[in-house]
């Protein structure tokens, strides 16, 4: 497996090694030692989702004490996943980072606790999965507004296919953050 940092501090590219033959392939999508060098991880929940093409999930994030990190990986077809830095103290706040994560090139993100993180599908059916570093609690949730132009993400997308709760997300300009 390579790790590969991004000009975000803490946000990392994982691409595991895969061995194909004419029988498939087989590949290591997780080893605590790969990344224990780096990062103290305790994942404690598995989450999967599966969407269609067009279907945006995010801006989305827990807040502390029930902050979360997030292992991203698609199993099937692929997203344009997105994260923004929501710590304070960082040279990047408020700064995005966008990785196209896909059944083809089997990269990983590793989203450190402190982000906001959505993901737009790009193909039908696609089978997004992601690891957490603390379990879900619906009363810490928040969102921020996918299209705030505060934020400035270039989605490639007019019209997305999103929840009521991500319509009436949080914009940037107000938001206060606990990280």
């Amino acid at each position: 497996m390579t790790i590969e940092e991004t000009f975000i501090k803490d946000l990392l590219i994982l691409s595991p090694s895969v061995f194909a033959d004419d029988r498939g392939y087989f590949l290591e999508s997780y080893n605590k030692k790969a990344l224990t060098f780096k990062l103290d991880l305790n994942f404690v929940q598995d989450n999967e989702s599966m969407s269609q093409k067009g279907v945006l999930r995010g801006l989305h994030f827990q807040k502390p004490p029930f902050s979360q990190g997030k292992l991203t990986r698609v199993i099937t077809g692929s997203v344009l996943d997105v994260v923004v830095d929501l710590r304070k103290e960082s040279p990047t706040y408020g700064k995005h980072f966008k990785h196209i994560l896909s059944d083809k090139n089997k990269t990983q993100l590793y989203v450190p606790k402190g982000f906001a993180h959505g993901f737009l599908v790009l193909e039908d059916n696609t089978i997004f999965s992601y690891k957490c570093t603390n379990y879900y609690h619906k009363e810490a949730e928040e969102s921020l507004l996918w299209n705030d132009t505060a934020l400035n993400i270039d989605w490639n997308i007019e019209h997305p296919i999103i929840s009521e709760k991500d319509k009436n997300a949080e914009n940037f300009a107000n938001f206060v953050s606990p990280f």
